[in-house]
Formats: C-alpha cells, structure tokens, sequence
C-alpha cells in the first residue's frame, strides 16, 4: 500500500514540474523588468536618461515585465494544463487540450451559480455581502477563488478521465466519438457538474485551508523550521515537489491583499509585491518558505563540499577535488544541490541527517532576520542577484545574508570535518583503495564518439548515439518493463512493471547521481541535463517498438509462407520450432568451464540483482555472437556488451569482476554501437592472464536483465563447454 500510494504522489510531483518549469523565465522576465522600471531605483541611480519614462529601454522593460506578470497571474489554467500532460499515460495533447476545454467549463458553471444566487450582479460586479477576497475573475470569468488548486483539481481529474476512456470503443453508429475524441466530451460533462458542485463544497475546502495556512503562519519561527526540515528530508524520495508547492501556490502558504487584489501562497505575495510600486519591504512571511535556501545553497553545501576535500586521501585529493569544486559551484550558481547531497547520503547517511537539520534551520534563520529574497527555481547566486541585489537592501535585506551564510559556512565545514573524521565515513576522495573517486558514477556507456564509416546508415549513426539510452533501458529491466517516462528538474521518473529486474548499479554507471525504487515508481538523478536524456530515452523507446512491431509482423508474414532451402530454412525452422516450444535456446559465447551464476565471485551477481544468467571460467580471451542479433551498445571501458537476440531478449556480456577500471586495457572489441550481428562472429578479444592480475577475477557473466515473472533460466549443469554450445533455455 506504501508503495502504491509512494507510486501516486511520485507521478503527480512530476505533474507539478511542467508548469513549475515556466516559472523561472516568468520570474526573470518580471524581476528585471520590475527592477529596471522601478522609479525609485531609476532616480537613485541617475538613469532617467536611459530607463527613464519615454525611452526604448523602458518600454522593452515594462514589455517584458507585463509578459513575466501574465504568467503568474494564470497560473491556474497552466497548472491545469501541465499537471493532466503530467499524469496522462498517452496521447497527452488530447488531455492538455480537455483540461483547458474542462476548466473553462468549470468557472463558466461557478459563475452562472453565483449569478443565480445573486453573488455576482447582472453588471458584473460582485455583491456587497460577499466576503472581499472570496470571489475574483479568472481569465475573465468571475468566479470563486481557487487559485491554483483550481487547476490541479481540473488537471488531476482530466487526466483520470482520459486515462481510463482513451481508447473506449462505442457503438458503430457513435464510433467517430470514441477513442480519444470521448475524453473532451466527458471532460465536459464532469466539469459542468463540479462546477455546481465547487459552489456549494469550495467555501468549506476555502476554510479549511485557511485554518491550515494559520496553522503554520501561527506556528511562527518554529513553523518555518518544520517546513525547512521536512522539505530537505524529503529530497531523497523526490517527494518534496508535492510538500512545498501548496506553500508557494496556495492559501496554505498564507494571504495577502495586493494593490486591492487577494494573493495567495507564498512565491505568488512576493511576485505581487513585486510587480507593485507601493511596496517598502516584501513580506518576510511569504518569502520564509524560500529565502533561507540561499544561505545553504551559496555558503553552507559549498562549506561541507571544503570539508570532504579537506579529509580525502593525500592520494585522492585532486580527483575529489576536481568533483566537489564542479559541484559546490553548480550548487552556488544555480541551486542543484543533488551532486553533493548525494556524494553522502549513500555514503554516510548520518551527515544527510545534519544536512536536514541545518539547512532546517536556515529557513527560519532567514525568517528572523527579515531576509524576503524571492526565487523562481532554486536559491542559487542567479536569483538573489535579480530578486535580492536588484531589489535594494531596504526591500529585501539581502545584505543580511552574507554574515549568516559565513557561519552556515563554518558550521557546515567543521561539523562536517569532524564527523567524516570521527566515524570513517567514506565521502569522496576516502573511498577503499580499490575503490574509485567519484561523485557519482561517470558514464560508463557514454556513446561512443567514433565518426560513421562510409555508406554507414543513418538509422546506424543514430543507433550510435544511443548507447546511453540502451543502458538505461536495460538497468530498469528492459524496455518492455517501463510503462511511462518523466522528469522533473533532475530527475528522470519513470513507472515499471517490475522492481525487481532494476539494475541500480547500471543505471548509476550511466552518469546518475543515485537511484531510489520504490513500488513501480524509479527515480535516477542525473541533474540539469534530464530533460535532454528523457527525450533521448523516448525516442529510442519509440524507435525500438517500431522495429519489434516490424520483426513481429514480419515473423507472422513468415509462419505462413513456405520455407525453402533458398531462403535458409535451417535458421528459420530452428527459429519456428522455438517459438512453438516457448523457450529461448543459450548458447555459450565462451570457451571454458560453465557454472552458475550464484557461485559468481561478486555478491551482486551472485545474488541475481542486476537479473538470472551463468558464468564461464575462461580458458582463452576470445568471444563470440552466440546468436543472432543486435549490440546495444559497447561501454567505453570495453569489458561489457549488451546485446539483444532476434527474438528481442536482452542481455549482457560481462567479462572479469571490477574490470571497469582497467580503462579498457586487455580488451578488443571488434562491434560497435547499433551493429547487426550474426551467430558466430567475433565480438571482442581479452588477456585474461592481464585481467586476472589486475582484477577481481575474469570470470565472464552473461546476465539477462529483462526476465519478466513466470520466465525461468535453467542451465544443463556445471561442465565443460566449447563456443557456440547448447548449454541451457529461457523458458518463457
């Protein structure tokens, strides 16, 4: 149930992030726009000549600050929008289309009610007796004020609906409306009764989340730790997108009347203020949610980052530090501070607690000092240089954040230093010798970047670019295990079939910062670039469903033709008699003894986390295709191959135990990237006399990472086996 519930609120954070993407230009487009058309700064400054009233550059500046403005003030309708394209399982423009379609619908319903009931007036106006605040227009509609739950309700729903009658069939006569042209009509037929509905239920839902923003801005200082602490806590189940937006976007977050306009949630007061001419100080209890990350971000992780340089190995300083420097600047500049939250909390759990607790207390350190610094992503240097800097000290107090960011910085650096050095923690640069240094693990199956040969396809140029793609497929069970792909800021998210066939330690070796599974939702941190990988991962999923379709359809087309000598009947009756039994015939790529996996020198393979497969003790260092098929992709370290056999199983090549570091020295690799193979030919050459001195051991695994339940593995026993032999089955 944990999971399940874990699966639900991973899938509607990742929703959030689409609209919450659009955040950061609007904000840079109002915070300089707002800045630079501020009278006041304009006369302190002495630049009426050039900002001043008349000039170019302040009619481009008032341009830019009404677009940031029109952002935040249909906030509504984009999280509408955003959250149903989120949580839609396909066909995701049908639902961003029914979701706007739905909440139009929604505020027209609300508002015909208030004007039945007399709430609104004939002309427009709203009664005297409605409480101020309680009803304002939304994209021109008078309505009741929901503010952005408004748009998560109509986004939340939309997509339930789509997800479950998308592909509805009806009857013949009515059949041009099935499908995904049924999910509009149904959206607006839900929409026109919740509406009704929102009249006589949303004052009540209005109250509650009223008491509850009281409840944490009655809490004061100790309410903004609370929230300080919970946020930080929940970063490592990426879970924290779902706490703080309410905070940020809703009443939860507090009230505040502006320019004689009832803002709410926290992000949306200081935006308001901003945009107002008449503000002298942004509100420190709209900004509590948000201002203390710059303390932390700027000075307090760069301070612990110092501290795990300072106590890595004489030996290991530079590579740690070469790591730690690129992260402690990518935490300063913008504000992603995975690269070093995650660098520990594998690591040494108990430094990510003091994290919590500390960066806990930064939000209410910057509460008490008044400290009302907006941000529109995260509190890198970027955002308080335009939403503090820019601002004025007498507005924000910006400055006050430099003496306590040092202590943050001192207290970080020696609480830190000393922990590592008293319990032994294996941060960065103190890793086992045999270990090594490394923030995260560096792209192992990073395509390789060798140019086309000549006349080489471009469906084969591009295999070569997906090497990573292919690896990440694989680590999460293979691409029949993955039932969606997401992302967030940093996160790729994604929902699988099965855990179970999740391979961490591949997925990691694809450049990820760490990977948290939990149910049949994965989370892999790979940082700013996500988004470039999510495409890639999609349109190689994409790609790849394409050929199994063909290969399938070609398959069918084949079983009822007659085969003859002329078109190589050996290989197809062989290929038919093993679709009839149902089994996946092994055949051994090496020459040696053949064993099973569970006596594999590596508690990983051994105990069948990265999937089922064998192992054979080498005699010699050649290997061979044992069927036929595609490679996936060849790492770049030369000691592993993922292939695919015709039949679409997936699996890997594995030569030697920690051969990952050898760099490539003692292997040869004569395939490349997307490269059709035949049964037989020669996949690569290595010294096993070489791999067995400077590695574990040179036993070579074959592991099958996309067994799915009810497939087993079974071998003809422990024996000697020459290339090319029947040594087992997959049964399917």
């Amino acid at each position: 149930m944990k999971d399940k519930i874990f699966g639900v609120l991973q899938r509607v954070g990742r929703s959030f992030m689409l609209p919450i993407a659009v955040l950061p230009v609007a904000g840079l487009l109002l915070g300089i726009g707002s800045s630079f058309t501020n009278e006041t700064t304009i006369a302190t400054y002495g630049l009426q000549g050039i900002l001043g009233n008349g000039t170019i550059l302040h009619a481009l500046l008032m341009i830019m600050s009404k677009a940031g403005n029109v952002i935040f003030d249909n906030l509504p309708i984009i999280f509408a929008v955003g959250v149903a394209i989120g949580m839609a399982k396909a066909e995701k423009e049908v639902a961003a289309l029914s979701a706007m379609i739905s909440f139009f619908v929604m505020h027209a319903s609300i508002n015909a009610v208030l004007l039945l009931a007399g709430k609104v007036l004939a002309d427009g106006t709203i009664a005297p007796d409605v409480l101020e605040g309680t009803i304002a227009s939304v994209c021109g509609i008078q309505t009741l004020q929901m503010g952005v739950f408004g748009g998560i309700l109509v986004g939340l729903g939309v997509a339930a609906l789509h997800n479950r009658f998308y592909k509805i069939e009806l009857p013949n006569a009515l059949s041009f409306f099935g499908g995904s042209r049924f999910v509009p009509i149904i959206s607006t037929v839900t929409y026109v009764g919740i509406g009704i509905l929102m009249y006589f239920i949303w004052p009540a839902v209005q109250n509650g989340i009223f008491a509850l923003g009281g409840l944490v801005t009655g809490t004061g200082y100790f309410g903004t730790l609370i929230f300080g602490i919970i946020k930080r806590a929940l970063i490592p189940f990426g879970l924290h997108h779902v706490f703080y937006m309410p905070f940020w976007q809703t009443a939860v977050g507090g009230t505040m009347m502006v320019d004689g306009n009832l803002i709410q949630g926290g992000q949306n007061i200081f935006f308001a203020q901003l945009a107002s001419s008449d503000v002298t100080h942004f509100s420190a209890d709209a900004t509590r949610y948000f201002s203390g990350e710059f303390i932390f971000m700027i000075f307090g992780l760069p301070g612990a980052a110092l501290a795990m340089y300072r106590c890595a190995k004489p030996e290991k300083k530079k590579a740690a530090g070469g790591l730690l420097l690129s992260a402690a600047l990518a935490c300063m500049f913008t504000g992603i501070t995975e690269p070093i939250e995650f660098s520990f909390l594998f690591v040494a759990p108990m430094l990510f607690a003091v994290q919590v607790i500390l960066a806990g207390s930064a939000y209410m350190v910057a509460h008490i000092l008044n400290i009302a610094v907006g941000l529109t992503f995260s509190g890198g240097l970027l955002d308080l240089v335009i939403f503090g800097v820019l601002q004025g000290n007498a507005k924000t107090s910006w400055l006050r954040i430099i003496p306590a960011g040092i202590v943050y910085f001192l207290l970080y650096y020696f609480l830190f230093s000393f922990l590592i050095k008293k319990f032994d923690l294996k941060t960065p640069g103190r890793e086992d010798d045999d270990e090594e240094t490394k923030l995260y693990t560096k792209a192992d199956v990073n395509a390789r970047r060798t140019e086309a040969k000549e006349g080489e396809s471009c469906s084969q140029a591009e295999n070569s670019k997906d090497s990573r793609s292919a690896a990440i497929a694989m680590g999460m069970g293979g691409r029949n295990n993955i039932t969606s792909v997401d992302c967030c800021a940093t996160r790729l998210r994604c929902s699988i079939a099965d855990s179970s066939l999740v391979d961490e330690k591949l997925l990691k070796s694809t450049g990820a910062v760490g990977v948290i599974v939990k149910g049949q939702g994965i989370q892999i941190i790979y940082g700013p670039q996500v988004t470039v990988i999510k495409s890639e991962l999609e349109a190689y999923l994409a790609e790849e469903h394409e050929e199994d379709t063909a290969e399938a359809t070609d398959s069918a087309e084949n079983m009822g033709t007659k085969v003859t000598a002329e078109t190589e009947a050996s290989v197809n009756l062989a290929e038919s008699k093993n679709i009839a039994e149902n089994v996946h015939k092994l055949y051994s790529p090496f020459q040696g003894v053949l064993k099973p996996i569970t006596e594999a020198p590596d508690e990983a393979f051994a105990s069948k986390a990265m999937g089922d497969g064998y192992l054979v003790m080498p005699e010699n260092g050649t290997v061979v295709a044992p069927e036929d098929g595609e490679v996936m992709f060849v790492f770049p370290s030369k000691h592993a191959i993922g292939l695919k056999a015709a039949d679409g199983t997936e699996y890997l090549l594995h030569i030697g135990v920690d051969t990952v570091k050898l760099n490539g020295e003692g292997f040869t690799v004569f395939v490349s990237d997307g490269q059709k193979i035949k049964k037989g030919d020669k996949l690569m050459e290595f010294d096993p006399a070489y791999i067995r001195e400077h590695a574990v051991s040179d036993a070579c695994i074959v592991i099958f990472t996309g067994l799915t339940e009810g497939e087993s593995l079974s071998l003809e026993g422990e024996k000697q086996v020459k290339r090319l032999e029947l040594i087992g089955q997959i049964r399917k």
